[in-house]
This record gives structure tokens, C-alpha cells and sequence, in this order.
């Protein structure tokens, strides 16, 4: 395997990136990408009233546990515990939360790669919970993921341009000029050279192999993409490029996405609303700006502290949660987070509190919500 090239990226000031960055993650194999630091982008805004792409009801997924010889049923991982929410057309729902609280396995079940064990996903009116694989396969023309691994999500036999060509082959579809000409022209949309067609994903680095799990994902133009933390493995100049290329992919096809990410910083940059997850269901729902400004639960106040700031004020407040994350396969009576929550009470213990909105979008699970202005 060839020794990977470190990247290098400098700021001219002017929202530019030099260096090798600026022309792409390629090192020595080249690349006709250029790329810009996150802020600088401007992007189309999703259209308020429209009805929802994809729209999430209940949403539940359980995890059976067998012990014995019988493989007896003695449990379950309670991975998803009944979410519910909407995506618009060409909007981007950002996914945060703590390892463990569900993210992965919700994009999983909404891109029908995970049967789910109760509640329903519509994707355009139409409900998609638990379509047949055949049935299902004309609809992941319009529906694709891109994984966090942007190595073990492509077959290490299987060369580029039959990776990035493979939708075209499962689809039937035969575009104009032959699936070769389309290929290496989406090759060249997202960074790379269209020479690197015969080339095998070892001979990549981690940025170009994340290029080619996009551009497999936006080989047939769909509406939507589930992206499970797309930047997480790779160095923050190569996350740069990688956000601003999504972000103008979405501009030029109107696409939706789920932003999965830990990094709460690429994620308010990039996504137009905010859910907060923790062990399986949803604890806030707001836009970015009242997310981030003004959080209302004590589990996103906590998360919002954390994040680094350039000027930290000496006054700043920093929320630490004391305990472990409990057991998706126990999880705690009433309010799943009261085991870690400074403000609980008795109550949060014997009831589960209900969504209530608090602002209009601002939506905030908890019996004693409270805003709390972040510095």
C-alpha cells in the first residue's frame, strides 16, 4: 500500500484554502477541486410550507438478546425509542448526541438497511417502513447513504469506476454517452481525475475515498442522503473540502440531507435545523441559531458548553454531566436522561416527559425546561 502524503492548507485571508488542500485531498494522483474553509459558503435555504420529504412517526428499534440453546429472548437493546421528525426538501437536519444514543442506527433504518421493530417512515407521502427488497429497490434511486468508514464502505476487489457505476448497473439505467462517460464526469464533479476510473480504493488517501463514497451516493441524482458522521475520520483541512462540496451538490440538486456528526461545530455550520439525541429518543429540536444560542434542555445546555469557542469568556460556564451513559438495555424509568441531569426531580423519574414546543420549531423534551443563553 503506498504511504499516504500529508495534507497541507493555508488561509489567504480571503476564504480561500492554498496549499495541497486547495487543490484536494488527491497528493500526487492530482485533482481539479478547489475548496474554500467552512463559513465562507452561501447555500439556498429550504422552502418553508412545503410538505416533508420524509417524515418519521414513532420510530422504534429493539434489539433482541438470546441466551441458552433455544437462543431464549432474555432482553433487548432498546437502540431507537419512538422519534419523530420531518426533513423538508433541500433541508439539512443535523444529528448530535453522545456515542451510543441511536444516530447510526436511525439513518439506517430510514435508509431501510435496518428492519424497524415499530412505528413508520414516509418518504414522500408514501409509507416505506417495511417495503420488501424488491420493493424497495427502485426507491434507493432516491434515497442514499454515505458511511463514516471511507474505507470499509468500498469493496477493496472492486475498482472506482465500478464502485461509483454500480447504481447505474442495480438501477438499469443507461445514461447518454455510456455509464463510463457519467462516471468520470461524477468522478470529476466531486474532486477527483477522471483518470482515476481503473484505479482500486487502497491506491487513495481517506479524503478521496470519502469523494468516492460521494460520488457514488450522487450517481443517480437523489433526493435524499443520510450522511453518518462523512467527516469524522478525516484531518479538519480535508473536512473542509468535503463539507463544502456537500453543500454545493446540495445548491445544484435541490437534495435533503441528515447530517450524523459529533463535531457540533461542522454541524451548525452546515445544517439548517438541530436534533438532539440521547439513548434512543429525541431531547430537543430547533433551528440552528435557537439551538445553539438558546438551548432549552439541560442535556443540549451541557453539550453547548463544551464546545470550544476562540475567546472564551473567564465568566463562561462549563456543564459537567457526572455518571456513564446507562444501558440502552435498561434504560432509566421517566426521563431517560434524569440519571445525569443537575435539575431532576422525582417526577422525572415516574414520567416520561412530553415534546412540547416552547417557541415556535423549538421543540424540548423535558418537565422543567429552562433557557439558557450560551456565551
Amino acid at each position: 500500500m503506498p504511504e499516504k502524503k500529508a495534507d497541507k492548507a493555508s488561509d489567504t485571508g480571503d476564504g480561500k484554502v492554498t496549499g495541497a488542500a486547495a487543490a484536494g485531498p488527491a497528493d500526487a494522483a492530482g485533482t481539479k477541486a478547489t475548496a474554500t474553509i467552512p463559513g465562507a459558503r452561501m447555500r439556498k435555504k429550504p422552502v418553508e410550507g412545503t410538505e416533508p420529504l420524509l417524515k418519521v412517526s414513532g420510530l422504534t428499534k429493539h434489539f433482541p438478546i438470546r441466551k441458552g440453546l433455544m437462543q431464549r429472548k432474555v432482553g433487548a437493546v432498546q437502540a431507537v425509542d419512538g422519534i419523530d421528525f420531518e426533513v423538508l426538501p433541500g433541508e439539512t437536519l443535523g444529528v448530535v448526541g453522545e456515542s451510543g444514543c441511536g444516530k447510526s442506527t436511525m439513518g439506517r433504518l430510514i435508509t431501510r438497511l435496518l428492519e424497524p421493530t415499530g412505528g413508520k417512515v414516509e418518504f414522500q407521502g408514501r409509507d416505506i417502513t417495511h417495503l420488501s427488497t424488491g420493493r424497495m429497490r427502485p426507491l434507493r434511486r432516491d434515497v442514499q447513504m454515505i458511511f463514516q468508514d471511507p474505507y470499509s464502505s468500498l469493496n477493496p476487489r472492486h475498482t472506482v469506476g465500478t464502485i461509483v457505476g454500480a447504481p447505474f448497473k442495480l438501477q438499469n439505467v443507461r445514461p447518454e454517452g455510456g455509464v463510463k462517460k457519467e462516471v468520470q464526469g461524477i468522478l470529476e464533479r466531486v474532486g477527483l481525475n477522471p483518470e482515476h476510473y481503473n484505479r482500486y480504493p487502497h491506491e487513495f488517501s481517506g479524503g478521496q475515498r470519502q469523494r468516492i463514497g460521494v460520488a457514488r451516493a450522487i450517481a443517480l441524482k437523489p433526493k435524499l442522503i443520510v450522511c453518518d458522521e462523512p467527516v469524522s475520520a478525516l484531518d479538519v483541512s480535508i473536512q473542509a473540502q468535503v463539507i463544502n462540496l456537500l453543500e454545493d451538490i446540495q445548491n445544484e440538486q435541490n437534495l435533503a440531507y441528515i447530517f450524523i456528526a459529533h463535531d457540533l461545530s461542522v454541524v451548525r455550520h452546515i445544517s439548517d435545523r438541530v436534533m438532539v439525541m440521547y439513548l434512543g429518543k429525541v431531547m430537543e429540536v430547533a433551528d440552528r441559531n435557537s439551538l445553539y444560542e438558546r438551548p432549552m434542555h439541560p442535556y443540549t445546555q451541557a453539550l453547548m458548553s463544551a464546545v470550544p469557542v476562540p475567546e472564551p469568556r473567564r465568566d463562561r460556564e462549563r456543564i459537567l454531566l457526572y455518571g456513564d451513559l446507562p444501558s440502552p438495555q435498561n434504560p432509566p424509568s421517566g426521563c431517560v436522561f434524569r440519571t445525569r441531569c443537575p435539575i431532576a426531580t422525582e417526577r422525572c423519574a415516574l414520567e416520561e416527559p412530553q415534546k412540547i414546543e416552547l417557541e415556535p420549531g423549538h421543540i424540548v423534551a423535558c418537565h422543567y425546561p429552562k433557557v439558557r443563553t450560551v456565551v
